[in-house]
């Protein structure tokens, strides 16, 4: 019965001449916003390393593996303030291997308590692809279709994204899209392209009467153009230190979130998905990982050692 819906699957991802939400699914999206919005380079005014680790459908066959670093940071030029981030996710998915490297720019304007970024992505994608069908007796061949690839395949394409993000104290929020260019992956017997997603997301920190307590609400919605996704989720953080929570991807899953510091800023965070769509029943949920620190590069001046008139 896997072998079937992964054979399923990946004719869904090859139908026709675009892939139908190519982007790769994360379960903590407040730590990789710099993967849809370029517009967040910068935006906490600190240089941030982030690394995220997902297995989704944990069991399944073909399920998909990401792995996503960013280094971002924000830094002033010419009297402006501008933000700068570097991207690397590799995405692997039943025959497929995704490979992307990019770099945002972000010019950013303060507006009220906080500054808004306007945010342009570039960058490379190498799509590659390694065919093993085994079709069961019955579901006719692969055989006399131009649209689905029998051999090991792979091609680079330039890809760019736009995007817009504001962040104060309390609050941001963003829209964005990835593969604006809609870049076309030419393999030998078909040329599909990159679809563009769109992204709206936004999260608000309310402090509690308990000044150790903090809630944080945010979403995000994701659409094609044609599939639309909504993911919501409330955490709570205790002292800065200790964060929790509990979030719901409608139609999908529902995920818990459990996060601690461990050292000068090093946060990890942990998320499962419990399934709730029908490929829960022959998966394992899915598990995702992140290690995020961010730091300050100003630095405060030496004290000046000096000697006092009044103890020679």
């Amino acid at each position: 019965m896997r072998s079937v819906l992964i054979i399923l699957v990946i004719l869904n991802i090859y139908c026709g001449y675009v892939f139908p939400q190519q982007d790769p699914e994360f379960s903590q999206n407040t730590n990789v916003l710099n993967y849809f919005n370029p517009g967040a380079a910068g935006s906490m005014d600190k240089i941030c390393l982030t690394a995220v680790h997902r297995e989704q459908w944990v069991g399944f066959k073909g399920a998909p593996s990401t792995s996503f670093f960013n280094a971002n940071g924000s830094f002033s030029l010419l009297g402006a303030n501008h933000g700068a981030s570097l991207s690397i996710l590799n995405d692997s998915y039943g025959f497929n291997t995704d490979l992307s490297l990019g770099v945002s720019y972000a010019y950013r304007i303060d507006i009220g308590s906080g500054k808004l970024g306007i945010g342009l992505n570039m960058g490379i994608l190498n799509k590659a692809i390694a065919p093993e069908w085994n079709i069961p007796a019955g579901l006719g061949s692969v055989e006399g279709d131009p649209y689905i690839p029998k051999n090991n395949e792979s091609r680079v394409a330039f890809d760019m994204g736009l995007g817009f993000f504001y962040r104060s104290e309390q609050l941001f929020f963003g829209i964005s899209t990835t593969h604006l260019n809609q870049a076309r992956i030419r393999y030998q017997d078909a040329t599909p392209y990159m679809v563009r997603h769109y992204y709206a997301t936004a999260g608000y920190k309310l402090q509690l009467m308990n000044p150790l307590y903090e809630v944080m609400p945010s979403f995000v919605l994701k659409s094609d153009g044609n599939a639309n996704q909504l993911y919501v989720s409330t955490m709570v953080r205790y002292n800065k230190k200790l964060w929790g929570g509990v979030s719901y991807r409608a139609g999908d899953a529902i995920v818990g979130i459990l996060g601690i510091e461990l050292f000068n800023g090093v946060g990890v965070t942990y998320s499962y998905d419990f399934v709730t769509s029908r490929i829960g029943k022959y998966s394992d949920g899915s598990h995702e990982f992140s290690l995020n620190y961010c730091f300050d590069l100003s630095l405060d001046k030496t004290p000046q050692k000096y000697k006092s008139v009044r103890f020679l």
